[in-house]
């Protein structure tokens, strides 16, 4: 007969970390304030032991939770929260609660995710490393990636993936400009206090630099303006470089926020839109329809986005293995791509 291997308790973790089994409940639950090197150690503990509360045991037992949890970079983004208000619309009837998390790339984050129990985790997040998500997978928990970066072959076919359209919606907006016969075409990257900048593993950045290779652009430090911590020193360099001769007739924004910082660099440099340079974002959030000129932008299918989430749980939670959809995005066309008559 084989002897398993008992699993390690609340008391264990609390013996490890040398505090109270109160203290461990209270950072599990995340319900009490508890000091910040004792929090660690907990932590540090319940890895170590790889300890799963009971209430994970009931979940294997085939009791649902109700409670799916949306990792994302930044829940502030209106992007992601039309998602999770579509979600919570799919999942009324059901009563699942949609949870909406700003990622954190550290283990503490990561050990507190994996103490509780979820239906099932959305991550749509370029910044989380992959060592997490494996982490994150590894518990059991269904995981549902949305698809804005490159993954190794290590995630695939662990986890549900869907491609919501940010590649084929980057590479749409430089095919506008080119049709536009614009030559000139800048990639406005991300800014970040991190420092967190793109690489061709980002599908934003990555749909920019295909495309232009597939248009015949030759790719130099010129047309990806990257680098800056905050939207006021993207204002600024760009306003300089714009000043000393930057050759620009086409712009790509990372967003809308950031294509806004760039059109108003551009009028402030004197230049109009989209007589001289052409401006397109991307999300087509609130602002894409009250900035003036009123911004171009890519429609990612939020609804959709939405059910295929939803679907490809439902679709896991019953034992199937992790579907892959592809989903597209349009340009909603405004002023700052069309020549005035």
């Amino acid at each position: 007969m084989i002897k398993r291997e008992k699993a390690p308790t609340r008391k264990d973790v609390a013996d490890l970390a040398g505090v109270s089994e109160t203290v461990v409940s209270y950072v599990i639950n995340n319900n009490r304030y508890v000091a910040k090197e004792k929090r660690e150690r907990v932590l540090a503990a319940v890895e170590q032991l790889n300890y799963r509360p009971n209430n994970i045991a009931l979940a294997l037992k085939g009791k649902r939770t109700n409670h799916i949890l949306f990792i994302c970079d930044n829940i502030s983004n209106e992007y992601f929260g039309k998602i999770v208000e579509e979600m919570a619309r799919i999942a009324a009837e059901s009563g699942h609660l949609i949870s909406l998390m700003g990622s954190r790339n550290d283990d503490s984050f990561v050990s507190l995710v994996c103490s509780r129990v979820f239906d099932g985790i959305v991550i749509s997040s370029t910044s989380f490393e992959e060592k997490y998500v494996l982490r994150l997978i590894d518990t059991g928990t269904p995981v549902v990636l949305l698809m804005n970066r490159e993954y190794t072959k290590h995630v695939a076919g662990r986890a549900a993936q869907i491609y919501t359209g940010i590649h084929s919606g980057i590479k749409d907006c430089v095919q506008l400009l080119h049709d536009m016969g614009r030559q000139h075409i800048v990639y406005i990257d991300r800014v970040s206090k991190k420092r967190h900048f793109s690489t061709m593993a980002d599908w934003r950045y990555n749909g920019f630099v295909t495309k232009m290779q597939e248009c015949g652009y030759r790719i130099t430090k010129d047309n990806v303006i990257v680098g800056y911590e905050t939207e006021e020193e993207l204002y600024t360099a760009l306003c300089q470089r714009i000043r000393e001769g930057l050759q620009v007739d086409g712009i790509v924004g990372r967003n809308d926020a950031l294509a806004c910082v760039a059109m108003q660099a551009l009028k402030d440099c004197g230049l109009r839109i989209p007589e001289d340079v052409a401006v397109v974002g991307f999300d087509n959030s609130r602002m894409s329809s009250y900035c003036t000129p009123r911004l171009s932008s890519v429609e990612l299918n939020k609804p959709a986005i939405a059910q295929a989430i939803m679907d490809a749980f439902e679709e896991m939670n019953q034992g199937s293995a992790p579907p892959v959809v592809r989903l597209k995005g349009h340009i909603v066309e405004r002023e700052s791509t069309r020549m005035p008559e």
